[in-house]
């Protein structure tokens, strides 16, 4: 093999050999990261699946239900033995159970409408916390960033003391002061750093990795209504906790109505056929009507209590519609003061460096000592800090404007993720006359 083709193998190879260039982790990589592998949705998703089933059981009370029975005697009376066998098959069937069946099957679907907004309030609660976790991510890189560089800035000032302290121009006290401010300067990188692991915990148990690279995400300022009015509009329509409660009406009016069937007459149709010893075979069919006059009271109380759980629900959606009002107003005010604050926080952060710089001039010509450098870099490090929050709350409180007005969803994103489709397994079970395997997807 030639030396050049031999050079051309070795560069070949050290570029596979290189690790793979990292790629930037976009918050809506994260959320769809979330959507796809988080266990609470996973937990809310299967809680659903079971709640589908009771569409299944409501719908088996216009189901014929039949039995077997098998039954063999053996008696000795005066040393005379004698034994029987016999096999019996029954059915029976519900022609008329006082709409018990119909408002049954009524209520199962009211509750699985509204474990559907349960499970979308669940996604947005996961997705909400994707957005917090990993703005938090950032947050805490940058005041760490931050702290690093006021850490270098004040060492660089101890030199100085001590530069001035041996050319007899400063004092033991300008030193001691540099020093007791490098030493808080540590500890609060330490606190940062801190920090930083502890959001990179949180972001991993959200989304299911370790923050990669992160890039800082814009504000979403498509999604977000104009005004107050058009974002308390779309909480009233789109939240999904307000959609739950009104579903849990629905389904306690249809409670009250299965209560009331126990007072009804029912008519029941019957078969059996029975099968004995000499292949003896008789066959009954016949129809029952059972008519409910007293049962001890509890039938009445049975719809009372109907009554009062539908009298629940509907209070419950009161208190819904006033929490998710007051979120609604509570996350557009702090978006807006949020986002004042950046403006004011880019102001303050010009002029504590300005104000920095002018000391740090003055100092060398003898008008101000140490003691104001370090207090007026303390300002320009709070300035700096402030302003990270700033930005960060200002993110966070546009996302909770979309997570109380409903759009914080896949759909409403448009995350590139495989959507969940509720409806496909209700589709599945709604009709199933038999089966004990469960089906996941």
């Amino acid at each position: 093999m030639s030396a050049s083709i031999r050079f051309l193998f070795f560069c070949i190879f050290s570029l596979l050999a290189l690790p793979a260039a990292s790629h930037a982790e976009t918050l809506y990589g994260a959320l769809t990261r979330a959507y796809e592998s988080n266990p609470d949705i996973e937990a809310a998703r299967a809680g659903l699946r079971a709640t589908d089933e009771s569409i299944a059981i409501a719908k088996a009370g216009r189901r014929p239900n039949v039995a077997a029975e098998a039954r063999a005697t053996y008696s000795d009376t005066n040393n005379t033995v004698s034994k029987t066998a016999q096999v019996s098959l029954t059915v029976k069937q519900a022609l008329f159970d006082g709409f018990k069946t119909k408002n049954s099957i009524l209520a199962a679907n009211s509750r699985i409408l509204a474990g559907r907004a349960t499970l979308k309030s669940t996604e947005m609660d996961v997705l909400i916390g994707g957005v917090q976790a990993y703005v938090d991510v950032l947050l805490n890189q940058q005041i760490s960033s931050i702290r690093r560089q006021n850490l270098d800035f004040l060492a660089e000032q101890l030199n100085a003391s001590k530069a001035r302290l041996n050319a007899g121009e400063g004092t033991r006290t300008d030193v001691a002061q540099a020093q007791a401010q490098l030493a808080a300067a540590q500890a609060q990188l330490t606190a940062a750093r801190t920090n930083l692991r502890s959001s990179r915990a949180v972001y991993k148990q959200i989304v299911g990795l370790k923050p990669a690279k992160l890039k800082v995400p814009k504000i979403p300022t498509k999604f977000i209504p104009k005004n107050l009015n058009l974002a308390l509009g779309l909480s009233m329509q789109n939240h999904p906790a307000l959609a739950s409660a009104k579903h849990f009406i629905d389904a306690s009016e249809f409670d009250v109505n299965v209560a009331q069937s126990a007072l009804l007459p029912g008519v029941n149709l019957t078969g059996a056929l029975t099968e004995a010893d000499g292949g003896v075979t008789s066959a009954q069919i016949g129809a029952r009507l059972t008519i409910p006059i007293y049962g001890g009271g509890a039938n009445a109380a049975g719809v009372r209590q109907s009554k009062e759980r539908l009298g629940e629900a509907r209070i419950r959606l009161d208190s819904v519609r006033r929490q998710v009002e007051q979120i609604v107003i509570d996350a557009w005010v702090s978006f807006n003061s949020s986002k004042a604050s950046i403006e004011a926080g880019n102001a303050e952060v010009r002029a504590a460096r300005l104000a920095l710089s002018g000391v740090i001039e003055e100092r060398k010509v003898g008008q101000r000592t140490t003691l104001d450098v370090l207090n007026a870099q303390a300002s320009v490090l709070s300035a700096r800090e402030a302003l990270a929050q700033s930005q960060r709350n200002t993110i966070v409180a546009a996302y909770n404007i979309l997570y109380t007005t409903g759009q914080l969803t896949a759909n409403g994103l448009n995350l590139n993720a495989k959507r969940y489709n509720p409806e496909a397994h209700f589709k599945q079970v709604e009709d199933k006359w038999f089966g004990l395997r469960t089906v996941t997807k």
